[in-house]
């Protein structure tokens, strides 16, 4: 799911059980098998016993699932026959990887990382204090224009087409991560935040097909090891 050059060149590497492809597995998402044989999401790579890795959009991942493929592969790396493969696991892989992102929004919330409300925003985007632009879903055109030029302004990248990133959230899911009213525009000023927030923003959009550029290569980078060291 990330660029090869984005990749510290020390964290463990899996296979993706589907294409073959072998990835640092920071930028994998986990597959774990339950005590009754489900396959379930590990987006936080957490639960206990062998794991299987992943690697594609939900495309690919839902056409490997149709025909059989995924099941096949599951098979292989769990050593068991024993294996349900839910119909609904690429959905309920999206919402696990979207859960996982709102909660580390709430949680860079909480601690005073993000910034809220257009005006600030834009006022330490022209200070070149932002790392990382986000967007709901459902922001408008014209705000979202906006706070992007600011935010080249302050980069020194004017005529770059640098842009903030449109999450796959709408202002009401964000608002509520939050803890705040009316979320529309979020931005990211502490370095360390960024490479947390950058993580998980990364294997989520990656899964759903959702473009990735306006991610700062320095800061994907980062993201990489901050998401490597959460890992087992």
């Amino acid at each position: 799911m990330r660029s090869p050059q984005h990749e510290p060149a020390n964290e463990p590497e899996r296979r993706c059980i589907i294409s073959g492809d072998r990835a640092p597995k920071g930028g994998l998402i986990r597959l774990a098998l339950g005590p009754d044989g489900e396959v379930a999401p590990d987006v936080r790579a957490r639960a206990p016993g062998r794991g299987a890795w992943i690697g594609v959009d939900r495309s690919a991942f839902e056409a490997a699932l149709s025909k059989g493929k995924l099941k096949g592969a599951l098979i292989r790396a769990f050593k068991t026959s024993a294996v349900n493969v839910p119909e609904d696991l690429g959905a309920r892989t999206e919402a696990a990887l979207e859960r996982a992102a709102l909660d580390r929004l709430g949680l860079e919330a909480r601690s005073g990382s993000l910034v809220t409300g257009s005006d600030r925003i834009a006022d330490a985007a022209r200070k070149g204090q932002v790392l990382l632009l986000l967007h709901a879903s459902d922001a408008g055109e014209d705000g979202n224009r906006k706070l992007d030029q600011a935010w080249r302004v302050g980069s020194d990248l004017e005529g770059s087409g640098r842009a903030g990133l449109v999450l796959g959230a709408n202002r009401t899911i964000l608002s509520k991560a939050l803890g705040r009213e009316n979320v529309v525009h979020l931005a990211v000023t502490d370095r360390a935040a960024a490479a947390r927030i950058s993580a998980v923003l990364d294997r989520w959009h990656g899964f759903i097909g959702r473009d990735l550029s306006a991610l700062p290569c320095e800061t994907r980078s980062q993201g990489s090891q901050a998401r490597g060291a959460d890992l087992d």
